[in-house]
């Protein structure tokens, strides 16, 4: 599946700036992550569990 066939969405947590913000989509197999400011290049497909284990680490610091 292509980045501009993916349903992206920003953090209801970012700023209306549109500055610093990443944006995600979700596919059955990965969570996918991109610049918000540069969606040309490519994005970064990384694993449910491995995004899982991420969020985890950030929420509990």
């Amino acid at each position: 599946m292509s980045a501009t066939e993916l349903a992206w969405f920003k953090s209801s947590y970012s700023g209306s700036q549109g500055d610093s913000c990443v944006e995600i989509a979700l596919t059955e197999h990965a969570v996918h992550v991109r610049d918000s400011k540069d969606v040309t290049r490519p994005d970064l497909a990384v694993g449910q569990a491995g995004w899982a284990r991420f969020v985890t680490f950030v929420t509990e610091g």
